[in-house]
């Protein structure tokens, strides 16, 4: 019998070549390893109407992390509930499972989904059209309205979808100053999803609470008490959070039973380029070196950086040394080359994206990331 492989992880090996690199080493501060963990398991709730149940399995979900099956029974009692969960954990589980049994056991029930960026919300809506292919025909009838939604189409789904998905932003203007064309969508409210809900903090935050409030007395003037189910992967106070947003006792759910990889955390600052003044070299271009680096040992890899601009330019900074290396007869190949930057996982090798692709989005294809300014 061969002798287990006992190597290291590839990983492994190019950050402690990282580490002593004379241009690069210098600069790490620190590095840091989380251990991989195991996936915990909760039982299905006893309440969930077997359609439900039959549908997950149709769709290939046997089990429910421990994190889903505790949030989707204390939704099932009716409690508001607030979710924090780490990135791509099956959050969403969380307040779709109690949805879709009411939705199957209270007719006329509505849902109003409220998502701080689009392509949140056209990811979560792609969702619900898969499970309403799971579920009888009209169970599950979603919707996006949004800036981008035809007027044409606005009265149908006013009339038709009972599941709305939108921000908090079309929430105060498009909504809630005409709510009496969407009497019958209010009358029938049970749920209104806040996702992300670490996004609304500030000032900002404070304007998004009034909008609850002021849905919630519209609602109950029509006769509705919605639940109130609110997620995050990045805030440490989730029930005070969530009482400030909603007014609401919340429960709080923050035991992520969902499994996760092992994971090195490199913590780089920037080489000083004046110490008199203090200064060091732009985070942008050491962003660069580092992902071109990278790119270079073959490692798949996310690059953020805060504002479209900065993408841009380490896109543009990525691409022309892919093509410099690639006409001094580097390695790496005219495929490859048109790879970066194309977000198409798992088949793209580099993806440069704004920040705010990191709120929810799936990253398991990723086998780095690099945050830039």
């Amino acid at each position: 019998m061969s002798a287990p492989d006992v190597r290291p992880p590839p990983l492994d090996a190019l950050v402690r070549s990282l580490r002593t690199a004379r241009r690069l080493g210098p600069n790490i501060v620190a590095v840091t390893q989380i251990e991989a963990v195991a996936a915990r398991h909760g039982p299905w709730p006893t309440a969930l109407h077997p359609s439900v149940r039959a549908a997950a399995a149709t769709l290939g979900i046997e089990a429910l992390y421990s994190h889903q099956a505790t949030a989707t029974e204390l939704a099932l009692d009716g409690r508001h509930v607030a979710v924090v969960s780490g990135t791509a954990s099956g959050k969403s589980l969380c307040y779709l499972l109690p949805l879709l049994h009411t939705l199957v056991t209270v007719p006329g029930a509505r849902a109003l989904w409220l998502f701080p960026t689009k392509a949140l919300a056209h990811d979560q809506l792609a969702a619900l059209h898969r499970w309403a292919a799971a579920l009888p025909p009209g169970t599950v009838r979603p919707a996006a309205y949004d800036g981008d939604t035809p007027t044409g189409r606005r009265t149908a789904i006013r009339r038709q979808a009972n599941v709305v998905v939108s921000n908090p932003d079309m929430l105060h203007t498009a909504i809630l100053p005409h709510h009496t064309d969407w009497a019958d969508f209010l009358t029938g409210l049970s749920q209104v999803v806040v996702d992300e809900m670490h996004v609304y903090r500030g000032v900002f935050g404070g304007h998004v609470a009034n909008v609850l409030r002021r849905l919630r007395r519209v609602g109950r003037f029509y006769g509705a008490v919605p639940r109130l189910p609110l997620t995050s992967a990045t805030v440490a106070n989730p029930a005070e959070l969530a009482r400030l947003l909603t007014g609401e006792a919340v429960a709080v759910v923050a035991e992520d039973g969902a499994p996760r990889g092992r994971r090195t955390f490199v913590f780089y600052n920037p080489p000083v380029i004046d110490p008199s003044l203090g200064l060091r070299r732009s985070s942008l271009l050491e962003a660069e070196t580092l992902a071109a680096t990278l790119l270079a040992h073959d490692v798949q890899t996310v690059v953020f950086a805060r504002s479209r601009l900065s993408v841009e330019v380490l896109l543009t900074y990525l691409r022309e040394r892919a093509a410099k290396q690639n006409d001094e007869g580097g390695t790496m190949n005219d495929e490859r080359r048109g790879r970066i930057g194309r977000p198409t996982p798992p088949d793209s090798s580099f993806i440069v994206h704004h920040s705010s692709f990191a709120n929810g989005a799936s990253r398991d294809f990723t086998e780095s990331v690099v945050a830039g300014d």
